[in-house]
């Protein structure tokens, strides 16, 4: 049997070989020990202790920041051509309160369009605010406002660019970060001696520090990196000590890869899912995250030693023939040292939202669909209600005030995550059986061939925003709509 060619996606099995030869000549670094060849050198970072990128404060009811968007970032401990904010990937958390005014002002430095999406944030689609359908060109810069409302939930948020065609790219690239709501006063008292945000990615490196482009069949499934990092590093350490809990804020910022994390002997106590609080700590051996959830979980560490923080393989479904599979992926290694902490209990009850009142007033159907075209993926489409996204074309109006109910429908063999903007929704059932967690979230994974049912209130902002496909490359080929919600 001829041998098989070594796909670029493929060539991480290797291992620890620094720089491959792949098919068609070109070379990706990967990460290891030795020499990754010329202009790429070892991962230094290696294991290193896990950096939280700068934090960015409010202070006095606001925050105001400049994010210059370019290429250049230290990224898995070599310096490359992928994309940063303020030269690094992720960029500066943001972190601001109830009421805060938060004020960007966005500069592009890339050769391409962009602008900015502030995920999970419950603010106005309208003017200068969250607002998908602006696009700040190269070589200029845009002044962004974000009015925070006065009773928004405390929670794990994060930032990253929206401009149709280009979103996969540049976040693949590494354009992210995180965005967090603080409540003094508001939230619950949290044993946690430490509290960490974990932002998780995935990128594939070229020997000359380039990001990798991906092939029309890798869009088509949604474009998997080879090294996934955690704040940008490869397989940190995270220090700990014996019973001395931490919180940690895990952040999906993958394009496409779902993750399945779990923690070698150890339960994670999951305490919150995009930024809500639940009504009480649920201890999982495994906690599941589509591209774009985030979910905040406390750790008990146990003994000394070094335990593994893994994503494990998840199967996404199938594209013809081919199985697409989320693979097997060291995130971070907990190491535990030192003498033993006074153990401190985990709280019965949590600050759990309750979901808004009121009577629906409209059911919809929603239809995800996608068509392969040609053998090799040439010629596929992916749509919503068999359309592509069009910016100047309203897919669903409704009333400000109004609450709705939508099964989202997923036609094809391949899982898609559903998110939409501005508004949060509640889970009420899907085609898997999964339990409710019965608060607002902005992101559901909905199965292969399956569906979702949720519950919309449409009762905050008025405007309009998008509803897509958070396998981001799936958006950019189309799998995204508008809704218009009128006052």
């Amino acid at each position: 049997m001829a041998p098989v060619p070594i796909s670029r996606r493929r060539a991480i099995a290797l291992g620890g070989l620094g720089a491959v030869a792949v098919a068609g000549g070109a070379t990706v670094w990967l990460a290891g020990t030795g020499d990754a060849g010329t202009g790429a050198g070892a991962v230094a970072a290696l294991g290193a202790e896990l950096i939280q990128p700068p934090l960015l404060d409010s202070r006095d009811g606001r925050l105001q920041v400049e994010l210059t968007a370019a290429m250049g970032a230290h990224i898995a401990g070599r310096d490359t051509h992928a994309l940063a904010y303020n030269g690094s990937s992720p960029g500066p958390t943001l972190r601001v309160r109830p009421g805060d005014e938060l004020a960007v002002r966005l500069i592009n430095n890339l050769d391409e369009p962009t602008n900015l999406h502030t995920h999970g944030l419950r603010v106005s689609p309208l003017g200068n605010s969250d607002n998908p359908f602006l696009a700040v060109e190269p070589g200029t810069s845009f002044d962004y406002l974000f009015q925070i409302p006065p009773d928004h939930p405390a929670g794990t948020y994060w930032y990253h660019p929206h401009h149709h065609g280009m979103v996969a790219n540049q976040i693949f690239g590494g354009l992210l970060g995180a965005l967090l709501v603080e409540a003094p006063g508001q939230e619950p008292e949290l044993p946690a001696e430490a509290d960490r945000v974990l932002q998780v990615t995935d990128i594939t490196l070229e020997d000359n520090g380039d990001v990798a482009h991906p092939s029309v069949m890798e869009r088509n499934h949604g474009r998997q990196g080879n090294l996934v990092l955690v704040n940008g590093q490869y397989q940190p350490t995270i220090t700990a000590v014996p019973d001395a809990m931490q919180r940690w804020r895990i952040i999906n910022s993958c394009v496409a890869r779902v993750l399945a994390i779990r923690l070698q002997d150890h339960q994670l106590h999951q305490i919150a899912h995009d930024g809500t609080y639940l009504s009480t700590p649920i201890a999982k051996d495994q906690v599941l995250l589509g591209p774009g959830n985030r979910i905040d979980v406390l750790v008990r560490p146990s003994a000394v030693g070094r335990y593994e923080l893994s994503a494990e393989p998840f199967e996404r479904g199938s594209m013809g023939s081919q199985n697409v599979t989320s693979g097997a992926a060291t995130l971070a290694i907990m190491n535990v040292d030192g003498r033993p902490a006074a153990p401190t209990p985990l709280p019965d009850a949590l600050p759990a939202e309750t979901p808004t009142p009121g009577v629906v007033v409209a059911r919809r159907q929603i239809e995800f669909e996608m068509n392969m075209g040609g053998p090799n993926g040439e010629g596929a489409s992916f749509t919503i209600d068999r359309r592509t996204f069009d910016p100047n074309r309203d897919d669903q109006t409704t009333t400000l005030g109004s609450i709705e109910e939508w099964t989202v429908t997923n036609t094809t063999p391949l899982a898609h995550p559903f998110h939409l903007h501005v508004w949060p929704f509640t889970v009420l059932a899907s085609s898997d059986d999964a339990p409710p967690l019965g608060i607002p979230q902005d992101v559901v994974l909905i199965p292969a061939n399956g569906w979702v049912r949720l519950r919309i209130p449409f009762t905050r902002f008025a405007g309009r925003s998008v509803y897509h496909c958070h396998i981001l490359d799936h958006e950019d080929l189309g799998m995204m709509a508008t809704v218009n919600v009128q006052a």
